[in-house]
């Protein structure tokens, strides 16, 4: 999917797969020494389990991340833009009652978030220089200052 939008917004999307710590500060650092670069890191057990190196490469060679989910931002990423948690829950728990009344799993139609939640850190903003524009700063649903 980010492949196909890309073009739309004139940039030049690079996988970066890493396995290990070094792939990961290797691919970063190569993110980092491009024009421009910036990172997205998509939500698996990989970047989850390695969150904190994430945030922490990213500060170091000041490289912009749009993180999965809100933990990143609140941990000290840039900028989190994810399905809202309460609501992804709520709905969870409708699936639960139908099965329990009978229904098969696998008859349930599979749902997509329906609400978003935009979370921006200003502290690691400032830290890698980025000014973050007041309509950007507008449309969140929280700023950690």
């Amino acid at each position: 999917m980010i492949e196909s939008s890309a073009g739309s917004f004139a940039v030049d999307p690079i996988t970066a797969p890493a396995q290990d710590a070094a792939e990961l500060e290797r691919a970063i650092v190569d993110i980092a020494t491009k024009p421009g670069g910036g990172l997205i890191v998509l939500p698996d057990v990989f970047t989850v389990g390695h969150r904190d190196l994430i945030i922490a490469l990213a500060a170091r060679y000041r490289v912009p991340a749009v993180y999965p989910l809100r933990a990143f931002a609140v941990s000290g990423g840039l900028l989190s833009d994810s399905g809202d948690t309460t609501d992804i829950l709520r709905r969870t728990a409708f699936y639960v009652e139908r099965i329990l009344k009978g229904a098969k799993a696998g008859d349930l139609p599979v749902q997509a978030p329906t609400k978003f939640e935009l979370v921006i850190n200003l502290k690691t903003a400032k830290a890698i220089g980025l000014e973050v524009p007041p309509t950007l700063l507008a449309r969140a649903d929280e700023v950690i200052e």
